[in-house]
Parts: structure tokens; sequence; C-alpha cells
């Protein structure tokens, strides 16, 4: 019953939000979404101690370099994972009082019923647009490639595929056709891996960034980035 859902259009002619990770799908719903609606900033939901965002690890001095770039305001709030919900919808209520009418997000394979993000938006009386929803993984990886974005690994799952030296790689259509050949998502949407969109079409100029020393915790590996402000 996906077909009676209109999450694919909908931010087409409202003002809306966007929820924001720094990584590809997220900038690419949120260039898909400004091509038809106004966006009138971003939501990035921080961990507890509020040094890095809860989705991918990035310093806030980044998401803000990102966002300054693009040309929106950041709306952001650190929280637990026990508090998130609560902390997030007041996100959303204060966007909805600065004009926002739909939240956007970057996902792909959201179920048509059951969705977090539409539970939470009817809460605060919100619409949710979903620009990215049901597309080809390929497809959706490729035209975020051809459209000129420019991202790094930043995380890997050693566990699904991914290796150490994966970290630091730019997302290239060649790239993406020697992951699918390791048996990988090329969208990363097993969790195989993260990124970090550091330049593209919505950006103003690209973000400088430097590349910190890899740290790894069980199966998983980070290249944590740091804003290069020399």
């Amino acid at each position: 019953m996906g077909e009676l859902k209109n999450w694919k259009n909908g931010a087409c002619g409202y003002k809306f939000i966007a929820s924001f990770s720094g990584g590809k799908d997220s900038v690419l719903a949120l260039y898909k979404a400004m091509k038809v609606g106004e966006a009138i900033g971003l939501i990035v939901m921080l961990e507890e101690e509020g040094k890095r965002s809860r989705s991918h690890g990035l310093p806030p001095e980044l998401i803000e370099a990102q966002a300054k770039s693009i040309g929106l305001q950041v709306y952001t709030a650190a929280a637990s994972w026990t508090d998130y919900e609560k902390v997030f919808i007041g996100l959303l209520e204060k966007a909805k009082s600065h004009g926002a009418e739909v939240l956007v997000t970057g996902d792909l394979d959201m179920p048509a019923y059951g969705c977090w993000h539409d539970k939470v938006t009817e809460q605060v009386g919100l619409k949710l647009g979903m620009p990215l929803w049901e597309m080809n993984h390929r497809e959706a990886v490729e035209e975020f490639i051809n459209l000129g974005f420019v991202t790094i690994i930043v995380t890997v799952n050693l566990s699904l595929g991914m290796r150490e030296d994966d970290l630091g790689r730019t997302l290239t259509l060649e790239y993406v056709k020697e992951l699918e050949a390791r048996g990988i998502d090329p969208c990363g949407e097993g969790g195989e891996f993260h990124t970090t969109v550091i330049d593209g079409p919505i950006f103003k100029h690209p973000i400088p960034v430097r590349k910190c020393a890899i740290v790894k915790d069980g199966d998983y590996a980070f290249l944590p980035l740091k804003l290069d402000e020399d």
C-alpha cells in the first residue's frame, strides 16, 4: 500500500527542515528537495556530550561549515538514546514555529507503515518528504556522483566486507563498481559504511578538511575529520 504515501514528493511547494547527517543520502535528499521546495534549515542531533553528531560522528564545527557553505542554519541539540525522540520533536516544533511545513529525510528503504519519522512529524503537525524513497540504490549513488558531489568514506564496518583502507576514499563510479564486486551495497544501506560530503552543486565552496588518525572500535574503523581552518 506504499502508493498511498506521497513521501517522495512531500517537499514539493513547501518550506522544509531537513534531517542532516553530513553524508551522501541526506545531502542528495536535500538537493532534490531544494529543487521543488524552500529549505529553512538542517536538523542535526548530537551525542550526549555534544562533541559529535549522533549519526556520523562529525564534530559540530564541520557540520556548521557544511551548513554555512550550503547557506542554511542548523537546528541542533544533544540527546541520549533515551530522550532522543523528545529532543528531536522539540527541534521539529522550533522549526515549525519558524515556518517549516515538512521534514525531509534521506531514507531509501523506509517501510510504508510503521515509519518513525512519519510518527514524529504527525505529532508535530508536519508533513514528511523523502525524495530518495524507494530509489534503486545504484541509481541513487550514480545520480549523486554525476551531479558533482564529492564525498569521503569516514566509517566502515569491517565485518561487512569493508576494509580499513577504504577509509578516506572518495566515492566515484569506479569505486562503486568495486564495492558491488565485493558484495557491498553501493549506498551502504546495510551499515557497511558512512560518508561525509565536502563539495557539490549546493555548496558555495568546498569544505576544507584534515584527515586524522584512524580509530578502531570492535568491528568498526573510523576516519575522524577536522575542519582545516589554516
